[in-house]
């Protein structure tokens, strides 16, 4: 039976992202992408999408929603070759970073999906995914703009419906009112749990924590401290 779409992305589905184009890919990349891309890109049918389809050895399945360049995706897939990568992302310059880093790495254990990341959440099955991780995603500042933010009712919802019960919910940002704004959803939002072992603890990076672009690009810009929050599936 095909799973009802959330509200959100029945008929006029809102986006939690604005252009999904950046610079033009030059010769050579946009090459590699269009030969290697069709191989590595997840196709949502009709139903629920089982995402042990992609990787039938694999030991665990993590997603990372909105992974930029792809820096933290690709570490962490070749620190980890038994586990099997999701990245979702929409901007064309980060796909295509992406492609290319899983091409000349030779990365076997990651997938792309292209498109709005809830709409891959919704087709999961429950209890499907080992961890996620959203890091340094667009904190949308302006009041209006809120509503394309990723952390909502809805997409908390799909996020604790398909993790595992006991895997981890990952948010980085160095964005203090996104921050705020995600831990307030979560303390509402059924079956995740914030239980820091210490007060100031989210300020301390994941352990083996490599500094994204973004993150560079922030401590640049004077945003020295950031937000290492871990969210638990109850």
């Amino acid at each position: 039976m095909t799973r009802e779409l959330p509200k959100t992305l029945a008929g006029a589905p809102r986006a939690f992202f604005g252009r999904r184009a950046g610079k033009r890919l030059h010769g050579g990349q946009q090459a590699l992408v269009d030969g290697a891309l069709p191989d590595l890109e997840i196709a949502l049918g009709e139903g629920r999408f089982d995402p042990r389809s992609l990787f039938p050895q694999a030991k665990r399945i993590v997603i990372e929603i909105g992974y930029g360049g792809g820096e933290h995706l690709a570490r962490k897939a070749a620190e980890e070759p038994e586990t099997g990568f999701i990245g979702c992302e929409v901007f064309t310059g980060g796909i295509g970073k992406m492609v290319q880093t899983i091409v000349e790495r030779e990365l076997s254990n990651v997938r792309l999906f292209t498109d709005d990341a809830l709409k891959l959440l919704v087709a999961l099955p429950d209890a499907s995914i080992d961890g996620l991780y959203l890091l340094y995603p667009d904190p949308w500042p302006k009041t209006r703009h809120h509503k394309r933010r990723f952390v909502s009712p809805v997409t908390l919802t799909e996020i604790a419906r398909v993790l595992k019960p006991g895997a981890a919910f990952c948010f980085a940002s160095d964005i203090e009112d996104y921050a705020n704004w995600t831990l307030a959803h979560v303390l509402r939002a059924p079956g995740l749990a914030f239980t820091p072992g210490r007060p100031g603890q989210w300020h301390e990076p994941y352990p083996g924590w490599q500094p994204t672009r973004y993150e560079q690009k922030a401590r640049r810009e004077g945003r020295m401290k950031s937000f290492y929050f871990t969210f638990t599936r109850l």
